[in-house]
């Protein structure tokens, strides 16, 4: 499976380890939204998007089966975020 396309949507909000969300295009035919981007003690990582089931415990709703396509997953998304925040960065040059 190919990711086609990622987009990123930057939170402005310095108080919260939430720094963006992602939407990502599998084979130009499969779209994920609402990837969470999150700033952890070791850097970051994505979170994949989750809702409450009735005990109120989080369930992803989507999520990689293969831990190798989720390292692709994940080093793709970072790699987009970071390319996002440099480019904010000259812009605001």
């Amino acid at each position: 499976m190919d990711i086609s396309n990622v987009k990123i949507r930057i939170l402005n909000n310095e108080d919260s380890n939430l720094k963006a969300v992602a939407s990502v295009v599998f084979d130009d035919v499969f779209c994920v939204h609402d990837i969470k981007i999150v700033k952890g003690d070791h850097g970051c990582f994505i979170s994949m998007p989750s809702k409450k089931d009735k005990a109120g415990n989080l369930r992803d709703v989507a999520h990689p089966t293969a831990q190798d396509f989720r390292q692709k997953l994940q080093d793709t998304i970072i790699k987009e975020y970071q390319n996002n925040l440099a480019r904010l960065s000259e812009d605001i040059k």
